[in-house]
């Protein structure tokens, strides 16, 4: 079994083979008693949104890594991919710059993964 932090540094590169942008790592633990880890990233377009889901699920069973819960998937606007201790969130643009979930989690520590250049 993967470590969360390993959980989390995989969902990231899976959301980057996607081409997903903005993606970043918020280090939760010991801000947050519900999950260690939030994985953000952002799509252009409902398809792209899902398809990125798509990696990271088929990315993290390859692991041996239990999603416990998907939500979104169907609405493809923010899809939140629940493995308890990572959470996963894939956002079109302009819900993650209204939901702003860095900004609410300030005080956590946050690594940015760059996106492999065009």
């Amino acid at each position: 079994m993967l470590p969360p932090q390993d959980v989390a540094r995989h969902a990231a590169e899976m959301i980057k083979s996607k081409k997903g942008s903005k993606i970043a790592i918020l280090d939760l633990r010991g801000l947050s008693s519900a999950t260690d880890y939030f994985v953000i990233g952002s799509g252009e377009s409902d398809a792209q949104v899902r398809a990125i889901a798509d990696a990271v699920t088929d990315g993290l069973e390859e692991k041996d890594v239990h999603i416990y819960h998907l939500e979104g998937y169907q609405e493809r606007r923010w899809i939140l991919i629940d493995c308890i201790d990572v959470v996963i969130h894939v956002f079109l643009e302009e819900l993650r710059e209204y939901y702003s979930l860095e900004r609410l989690w300030g005080d956590a520590p946050l690594e940015a993964i760059e996106s492999d250049p065009e």
